[in-house]
């Protein structure tokens, strides 16, 4: 539900002052943002539309529509913020890291992407809808987690290279799949071919096996 300063934004006729509409409309921008993300995290695309998500937010959905323009700016909006959950869950600070090669730094991915994946069930729907499902709405929320990730990558490599005759793209392609597939497969049924996924040491397991991965390939 909204705070109260979000529900004066919202009945017709509150004669506030202008600095106090404008501080209102953000909390209720973020309130119906949050209620989307976490309707579509729960029930999916089935059940999201526009009266669900004002139900859960608390306001009525007439604001949806004046401050996103409806149901797809809703969407974009929640893409956009993929962006932000990138940067909020795997940040660029090494935390004290050194990230001397290629391996250290992607040897930190997977066990960054790894650990917020875990944490996070609209990325886990994502991720099955990309697999599942071929709308439009899918594919821009999987456009923009990805386009978030590869510019992450981007701006944390620097001028560290793979080594030469690795055809990195394609190992990491294999890294994310693996992990994707791993958090999926918990989520579902507590395993994966046979490892446990149940635990902090089967994920601690699961971590070590990727980082030998990484760093097989990588040094």
């Amino acid at each position: 539900m909204l705070d109260e300063a979000v529900k004066i934004e919202i009945s017709s006729g509150a004669g506030g002052e202008p600095e106090r509409r404008v501080r209102d409309r953000g909390a209720t921008e973020r309130a119906i943002l949050a209620a989307a993300k976490c309707l579509l995290a729960e029930e999916g695309f089935q059940n999201f539309g526009i009266n669900a998500v004002a139900r859960r937010a608390g306001c009525d959905k007439q604001l949806i529509y004046r401050y996103y323009g409806g149901l797809d700016g809703l969407v974009e909006a929640i893409g956009a913020d993929l962006g932000t959950w990138v940067k909020d869950r795997i940040p660029e600070d090494t935390g004290g890291m050194f990230l001397l090669t290629y391996g250290d730094l992607m040897e930190r991915l997977s066990v960054l992407l790894l650990d917020a994946l875990r944490n996070d069930p609209l990325m886990r729907r994502i991720l099955a809808w990309e697999i599942s499902e071929n709308t439009e709405q899918v594919r821009r929320l999987s456009e923009a987690r990805s386009k978030a990730l590869a510019l992450w990558l981007e701006r944390m490599r620097g001028s560290l290279t793979p080594p030469k005759g690795v055809d990195a793209t394609a190992v990491n392609a294999v890294v994310i799949a693996a992990i994707q597939h791993l958090v999926l497969a918990a989520a579902s049924g507590g395993q994966c071919a046979g490892l446990s996924l149940k635990t902090s040491k089967d994920w601690e397991k699961a971590a070590m096996a990727l980082k030998r991965i990484v760093r097989g390939v990588y040094g």
